[in-house]
């Protein structure tokens, strides 16, 4: 069995003046399409907006810096408490699954910067996330005709041209202060619901000098269960070293913070991988393979999905 496992850092899905969208493409790693699961990453700037839209994968958002808002609607939950505009900060969890519409806001004054992990067993392309946008140049509306648009919202069609034809963003666009003005604050109350903050986990493990191990369970939040998915973040303290472990499933692990070694170890006890990792890079552990990391001397942090709460 070869697979290329060796780190790798995101390429550019989309940029404008709002932020930028990275994601890791399966051509560049065929061992996500293998593994079936996939990633990409938000940079979010100040007043940027995320249009609306939906993915063929159920994933979770890990937030590394920045706070914005979130508002998303979840098919088949009709509860109030599961259909708002929430807000998230730095180390929290927020689990989007397959199909569930969603746009962002960033409403603070720094750059909003946000992992996505997700579980591509179902996805159109393998080791891939594929969006699906409600608006703009590639959204929905655009492609139906303006008869249809006209008849479905009981409007004239001058009307429904400029309904689907006035936005000409794709994905990412900017507002401009009066639009900003418009958003209101995000609703705290839910938050707890459809997001989880790390920091109120307790380590699975903490060792003094040596760091901690947190997994979120999905009795702390369950929406993360319901999708099938286990998160959990790793934290070494200056040249520690976590023992050898494995799972079940194949995991992912993007590089938060810091730097390292890692060693994977495969069939046949046979080392697959022995190299350096540094913030930003992510990397596969195929099922049932071990893997230590150890941190450099500024400490290492990764934070990392397992498609099975086992």
């Amino acid at each position: 069995m070869n697979m290329d496992l060796s780190p790798k850092f995101p390429a550019t899905f989309t940029e404008t003046e709002a932020g930028v969208y990275y994601h890791w493409a399966a051509a560049d790693s065929q061992v996500l399409g293998e593994a079936k699961v996939a990633a990409g990453k938000l940079v979010l700037k100040p007043q940027g907006f995320v249009l609306p839209h939906y993915a063929d994968c159920s994933k979770v958002g890990y937030v590394l810096e920045g706070k914005c808002g979130v508002a998303l609607r979840i098919p088949g939950i009709n509860t109030k408490e599961n259909m708002g505009y929430i807000g998230v900060k730095k180390g929290d969890v927020l689990t989007i699954p397959c199909g569930s519409v969603s746009s962002w806001y960033n409403y603070g004054d720094s750059d909003v910067v946000i992992i996505f992990m997700a579980d591509a067993t179902k996805a159109y392309v393998a080791g891939e996330i594929t969006y699906f946008l409600l608006t703009g140049q590639q959204g929905h509306l655009r492609a139906f005709s303006p008869e249809f648009i006209a008849k479905t919202y009981q409007i004239n069609a001058d009307k429904a041209k400029n309904l689907v034809g006035s936005q000409k963003g794709v994905l990412l666009i900017k507002l401009s202060d009066e639009e900003a003005r418009k958003i209101p604050n995000p609703n705290e109350e839910v938050s707890n619901i459809l997001s989880h903050n790390m920091d109120a986990s307790q380590p699975d493990v903490e060792v003094d000098n040596g760091g901690k191990l947190t997994t979120i369970k999905g009795t702390e939040f369950p929406l993360l269960e319901q999708v099938g998915i286990d998160v959990s973040r790793l934290v070494l303290e200056s040249c520690a070293t976590r023992a050898p472990s494995y799972a079940t499933e194949s995991q992912v692990y993007y590089i938060a913070k810091g730097s390292g070694e890692v060693q994977i170890v495969g069939i046949n006890g046979k080392l697959v991988l022995n190299t350096k990792v540094e913030t930003g890079q992510l990397f596969v552990v195929p099922k049932l393979f071990a893997v230590v990391v150890s941190a450099d001397e500024q400490g290492i942090e990764l934070v990392s999905i397992v498609t099975s709460t086992r």
